[in-house]
């Protein structure tokens, strides 16, 4: 088996947008269990799957995009 290497600066990964994007993708998915039926019917019924569409495509922006180091 092949041993898995970590990406440069995985240690600052929190940093990344990508990271960050994608890790909200997964609260909003996570959060919307919790949401009460009445709150959910008010919204239209295709947005927070698109709106984890949305946040998981700019993480793979983010991820291929070229990123500025930060102090």
């Amino acid at each position: 088996m092949k041993n898995i290497e970590l990406v440069e600066g995985a240690k600052n990964a929190w940093r990344w947008f990508s990271v960050q994007a994608m890790t909200l993708a997964a609260a909003v998915q996570g959060a919307w269990v919790f949401v009460p039926e009445d709150m959910r019917s008010s919204l239209p019924p295709n947005a927070v799957q698109a709106l984890t569409v949305a946040l998981l495509a700019m993480g793979v922006a983010g991820r291929l995009v070229k990123q500025k180091d930060k102090p």
